[in-house]
């Protein structure tokens, strides 16, 4: 318990964003994310369209100058079940003009399927986007899921994390906010 608070303290404090030019993935991964590595070199993000349930194209693109939580998910996917309530709460408290939780369902994922798995999990914040050839996915180099990219203003993936994680927790916040510090 003590070295969880004095882990968390090292994270507010010493990672305080008004004082840091990037973020302290370690503080990050000692504090609880410690599936989250950071990209070096990371290619830049694919310009592959993704959709909507009514067929709108969308780019990762579409998000430049804002900091970006990338998810890909699958209804069928039970630690995306488990992980999308805490996605909801982060959008709910930082989302905004800096940042941005996108969704994404890749392969097969019945419109009607979708609408029962955000219902049930509380979901009603974020947006419902499509991959259903997984076309995406391949290209950034997804193999299981869930599986979270954080890009910065500039597009460029910064971290990645496989598996499910608690991104409502103060640890991921934290690292969002040093990310939209700039």
């Amino acid at each position: 318990m003590l070295r969880s608070a004095l882990l968390y303290t090292a994270l507010v404090i010493g990672a305080n964003t008004a004082f840091a030019a990037e973020v302290d993935w370690q503080a990050a991964q000692s504090a609880g994310l410690a599936k989250l590595v950071p990209a070096d070199d990371a290619p830049a993000v694919p310009d592959t369209t993704f959709t909507d349930p009514d067929g709108g194209e969308h780019r990762l693109a579409d998000y430049k100058g804002k900091v970006v939580l990338l998810n890909f998910w699958a209804t069928w996917c039970a630690p995306c079940r488990e992980e999308m309530p805490s996605l909801e709460e982060l959008q709910a408290e930082l989302g905004g003009e800096d940042f941005q939780v996108v969704p994404i369902a890749t392969g097969r994922n019945a419109p009607e399927k979708i609408d029962k798995f955000f219902e049930e999990t509380g979901v009603s914040n974020l947006p419902v986007l499509l991959d259903p050839k997984q076309k995406l996915a391949r290209q950034m180099g997804v193999a299981g899921l869930p599986v979270t990219i954080l890009i910065d203003r500039d597009g460029q993936e910064v971290a990645r994390l496989l598996g499910d994680a608690d991104w409502a927790s103060e640890p991921a916040k934290e690292v969002i906010r040093q990310l939209t510090a700039d």
